[in-house]
């Protein structure tokens, strides 16, 4: 009996274990759409190289200012190797993005918690 209680110990531990790594690393903790202009996208990093971008979404506007009061910037990663490449022909573009969201960042998954899977869409941007 003693062999046997140590063992169930040890499966509900390493149960805990797996349990935790998927909601911290492999859990979707959420899924949405950004849109804005493509600032830069790379490749970059020392062991995993990594696709790595950022957006510039356009700012709240309101009458009383007539223009922008602040852009946010949305980095990203991107795992899948046909997106990557769309994205690199799309710097200055303007795109809308599908992307999930997960609690933690892999190394071979990118730097950014945010990765995008997706193009909704893409448009040049005319005069800037």
């Amino acid at each position: 009996m003693k062999g046997r209680t140590k063992a169930i110990i040890l499966i509900v531990i390493l149960v805990l274990i797996a349990g935790f790594t998927y909601q911290r690393y492999f859990f979707v903790f959420g899924e949405g759409a950004k849109a804005g202009t493509m600032n830069y996208f790379v490749k970059k990093g020392y062991l995993f190289k990594t696709y790595e971008g950022r957006l510039i979404q356009s700012g709240i506007k309101t009458p009383q200012s007539g223009g922008n009061i602040s852009s946010n910037e949305f980095m990203f990663s991107v795992t899948d190797e046909k997106v990557a490449q769309k994205l690199s022909s799309s710097a200055g573009s303007y795109l809308e993005l599908h992307y999930k969201e997960y609690l933690h960042a892999l190394p071979w998954r990118g730097v950014s918690v945010f990765v995008v899977d997706s193009i909704i869409s893409e448009k040049p941007v005319v005069g800037q």
